[in-house]
């Protein structure tokens, strides 16, 4: 362990400001929603943890992290498995109900996935160099696709989701070529029309195996929310009158509005954007995005000046990991994207997400801090 002045100096300062400013939106959000004042309190309790979590992280220096990689990442695989044995909640097995919170392993799964990868492919490239053949990166889709199937099958679409987008931004970094992502294209055009086959003419005994039937009623309402609108499209609705309705300058802080009176379900996660359009705005919600938009714009540049592969690699993979959830959770919303369970970074209220990424910036910041380490030091 060492933590000299010189990696204080280089520490990003302005993303600890940001997260501060988001921490601020999510009280706001969370007290303007149906749970009210108590849970955005209790977020209040678990920024401040997350804050203990980041700056222990700190002092760690992240190549400590690229030994026990391959650790971390099986025992997060562990922890995948045993929920599977748990019992279900909200039509999904993915928590473990420890009495107080309930914890969900694929949570720190992401950062443990980016991680494992990342040490992979930092090693493979100092000694053989970056992979030139679609086939060299099979390691990688390894790594990610197994615990990427084992949230699938819980299910856990929206997770699973996550770590398509963390595999996609970590290949694009480590130079996988044109003509690769060509023939991704190609593969899930061809996916997409077996898909579109099955749905066809084995909707029944093929189809609804691979897909939940309320997995499918998402997508239908939210491609046309009036075939239900006071079911399964009930909720998007709702979000969309909530978010037009707060205009330019927002109902207040002191106004009763659709989420403080229930007709937003679940505003304090999942649609807290919602109860932030809805208190605050354009104005306050555009802020907020702007906030999000200079957290991944500072990342990038901690990941471009970085001097070590493997620090590159896992802030890239954080990278496409919140910019996905940041556009999926609000793009769900205001009907951009398919509804799924994805919280909003750092916003929505969860003990297991918000310290997941504290954890995350942590190692980013961790990163940033050590990135001109000489090579001799």
């Amino acid at each position: 362990m060492d933590f000299e002045k010189r990696y204080i100096k280089q520490l990003d300062w302005l993303i600890l400001l940001i997260l501060l400013g988001l921490g601020l939106f999510s009280y706001l959000g969370i007290s303007g929603s149906a749970p009210g004042v108590a849970t955005a309190n209790r977020q209040l309790m678990w920024y401040a943890i997350g804050f203990g979590v980041l700056f222990c992280t700190l002092i760690i220096d992240y190549r400590v992290f690229r030994q026990l990689s391959y650790v971390v990442y099986a025992i997060g695989l562990v922890l995948l498995f045993g929920v599977f044995f748990t019992k279900a909640i909200n039509n999904a097995t993915s928590w473990y109900n420890l009495g107080v919170v309930l914890f969900q392993p694929s949570e720190p799964m992401k950062i443990f996935t980016i991680i494992a990868a990342a040490h992979y492919m930092s090693k493979r490239e100092e000694k053989l160099g970056k992979p030139y053949y679609l086939y060299e990166w099979w390691p990688v889709f390894l790594i990610v696709g197994v615990p990427l199937l084992m949230i699938f099958k819980q299910p856990d679409l929206g997770t699973a989701l996550v770590f398509c987008a963390i595999l996609a931004t970590m290949l694009i970094v480590g130079g996988i070529r044109v003509r690769h992502m060509i023939t991704f294209s190609g593969i899930a055009a061809i996916g997409v029309g077996l898909v579109s086959y099955v749905y066809m003419y084995h909707k029944d005994d093929i189809f609804f195996k691979l897909i939940k039937p309320y997995q499918w009623a998402r997508i239908e309402s939210w491609l046309n929310p009036y075939l239900d609108p006071v079911g399964q499209g009930f909720q998007l609705l709702q979000s969309l009158i909530a978010i037009g309705s707060g205009q330019l300058t927002g109902k207040g802080l002191h106004t009763a509005t659709q989420a403080s009176l229930l007709w937003v379900p679940v505003g304090e996660s999942d649609f807290i954007f919602t109860v932030i359009g809805e208190r605050l705005g354009f104005i306050g919600a555009g802020i907020m995005m702007i906030l999000f938009f200079v957290l991944v714009y500072r990342m990038i540049r901690i990941a471009m000046e970085c001097n070590d592969p493997f620090g590159a690699y896992v802030v890239s993979g954080v990278v496409g990991m919140l910019t996905f959830q940041i556009f999926e959770n609000i793009g769900m919303t205001i009907q951009l994207m398919p509804i799924t369970g994805l919280p909003l970074p750092f916003i929505s209220y969860g003990g297991s997400s918000l310290l997941t990424n504290f954890l995350t910036i942590g190692v980013v910041l961790n990163i940033g801090m050590r990135k001109q380490k000489l090579s001799f030091d």
